[in-house]
């Protein structure tokens, strides 16, 4: 997808001995956001804003070692070991002239080291100045910002897309607010403005600035304005609209001190596993500390000062742990995080609460399971049909208060609860809507200027379009039951060569919580990969019967 932004200048930050001001350049294509204030918590800020930066620039995908240098040198010393070989079955005379063509050959490859030596250093140099260069290129697309009623937040995403970084700041970190506007835009956002960031100090006014001249440019100074082309992998995307709906999911919430993620960042700092299985282990009972336990070394840290409160014991694994190392920087600011956990090798998301900041750090299942290429999170998500007069009622009124709790739009809208998330799960899947993790409430926030083709990021899933078959040519036979918390679905799938048994629990905002299902794609994934095709079709016949 071609992404075309036009800002108003370049963002760039100004320091004194007195004063800092931070200017961030806005999309001037989009509606007009702007935001003009004074930060009050000025270290918080920078350190929060450092740790979204270290987010973009995460890339835990394998890196294979460059062996170029082994290999060159492999080159010269293969003449030589060929040159001894040989010489063992040659006369005296003979390994005297090859001793002499050795000390030759010496003398020629020290010669050709003092020629390129020069040539060495500027490539050297060159490949250093594209990797500066290149740094820019990591922010992949430039940083999403978004001005609420209530609060300014920062979205991003890391390079290998299995890392998702959200700051919201509310009101309470600025003291000054001289104008805002309502919306969602990108700014112009670079390696050099990061370093930049480093020199705030508590004892300098900080001006913040999203720049509300760049919207009133006239024509004349056009060539004031950058325009920046990007063409944006889809999975890119794609991932943005897997975290938003992954956070829609039921999932097992607790809280940790500090001081509990300090020594988890310790022990990773101090060993390094050189095997598998490399991840953590959440031990929970009920009021007891909560245990966490690392494999393969089989470490344990019981958090005392962190008491489990729910109703049930549970153990979730999770898997590319060093990517908390990214919290590491929050420690000293944070009062408490809070840890939410979709269940074994599924999604997590940790929220630190820093005050009138909150740094919501979203993982998927393991590093290498990025969220664009593997999760289908959305399939897991409300389905309710709601007819398209309907939700745009829904998505106006909540422009109207640009964030709501659904309870609370039910209420106002005069309908049920049901027919809101089912709305609200649509326009997020299509990148006008997010979920606040951290206040329970969706908020307006448009993900590009354009609609995102939908289609084209494949959310018509394969296994949701062979699920609709099943439906169609009736092979789906379902038995539903009421439990305390939901509903039990079960009953069987018939394909042209077996049938098959899924079980599916729904809880009362008709998302899945739990499914089985005996078919080769359950067993190798689980709901790694979100649900089968046959889970799928058990859940659509629930609501096409319920219609």
């Amino acid at each position: 997808m071609l992404f075309n932004y036009k800002y108003g200048g370049s963002s760039s930050i100004t320091s004194n001995a007195n004063s800092v001001g931070m200017s961030f350049a806005p999309d001037t294509l989009r509606e007009p956001t702007f935001f003009v204030g004074k930060l009050h918590k000025k270290l918080a800020f920078r350190e929060a804003m450092s740790a979204l930066h270290d987010v973009v620039v995460s890339d835990m995908r394998f890196k294979p070692k460059d062996k170029t240098a082994y290999k060159e040198w492999a080159a010269q010393q293969e003449k030589i070991w060929l040159s001894e070989y040989m010489a063992e079955y040659d006369i005296q005379s003979v390994k005297d002239r090859m001793g002499a063509i050795r000390e030759e050959l010496q003398g020629i490859y020290k010669e050709k080291n003092r020629v390129l030596s020069p040539y060495y250093k500027s490539q050297r140099k060159y490949f250093d100045y594209l990797y500066e260069k290149d740094r820019d290129a990591w922010f992949v697309l430039d940083p999403v910002i978004t001005v609420h009623p209530d609060e300014v937040f920062f979205e991003c995403f890391s390079q290998d897309e299995s890392t998702y970084g959200k700051l919201e700041s509310n009101y309470n970190v600025f003291k000054e607010i001289n104008e805002f506007e309502c919306g969602t835009t990108n700014i112009d956002y670079s390696q050099n403005l990061y370093n930049e960031f480093q020199k705030i100090r508590d004892y300098k006014e900080t001006d913040f600035k999203i720049d509300p001249s760049g919207f009133e440019v006239k024509t004349t100074n056009e060539d004031d304005y950058k325009e920046v082309k990007i063409d944006l992998p889809d999975s890119w995307v794609r991932g943005f609209l897997q975290v938003s709906s992954a956070m829609t999911l039921p999932m097992t919430t607790f809280d940790l001190h500090p001081m509990d993620i300090y020594n988890i960042c310790l022990l990773m700092r101090r060993f390094k596993e050189k095997e598998g299985p490399r991840s953590i282990k959440f031990i929970l009972k009920p009021n007891e500390p909560i245990t966490l336990l690392f494999e393969p070394f089989n470490k344990e840290i019981i958090c005392s000062r962190s008491i489990y409160q729910g109703n049930e014991a549970k153990t979730i694994r999770i898997w590319g742990r060093r990517r908390l190392l990214i919290l590491e920087r929050l420690i000293p600011m944070a009062k408490k995080f809070t840890v939410h956990l979709s269940g074994s090798g599924l999604p997590s998301f940790y929220v630190a609460d820093l005050g009138d900041m909150t740094f919501t750090l979203g993982l998927s299942g393991w590093s290498a399971n990025d969220w664009s290429r593997s999760g289908n999170f959305d399939l897991m998500a409300p389905r309710a049909e709601v007819d398209g007069f309907t939700a745009q009622n829904i998505y106006n009124a909540l422009r109207e208060n640009w964030f709501e709790k659904p309870e609370s739009l039910a209420k106002r809208l005069n309908t049920d609860t049901k027919t809101v998330l089912g709305a609200l799960g649509t326009f997020t899947q299509a990148g006008k809507t997010i979920f606040d993790l951290n206040q329970g409430v969706y908020r307006i926030r448009e993900l590009s200027r354009e609609p995102l083709p939908i289609h084209k990021l494949r959310f018509d899933n394969p296994r949701e379009e062979a699920a609709n078959k099943f439906i169609l040519e009736k092979k789906v036979n379902l038995i539903s039951e009421k439990t305390a918390n939901g509903l039990r679905l079960s009953g069987t799938v018939k394909s042209p060569n077996r049938v098959f048994n899924p079980t599916v629990i729904i809880d009362n905002d008709e998302r899945i919580a739990q499914a089985t299902c005996d078919c080769d794609y359950y067993i190798q994934n689980k709901l790694f990969k979100g649900p089968c095709e046959h889970i799928i079709a058990l859940k659509i016949e629930f609501r096409e019967r319920n219609n």
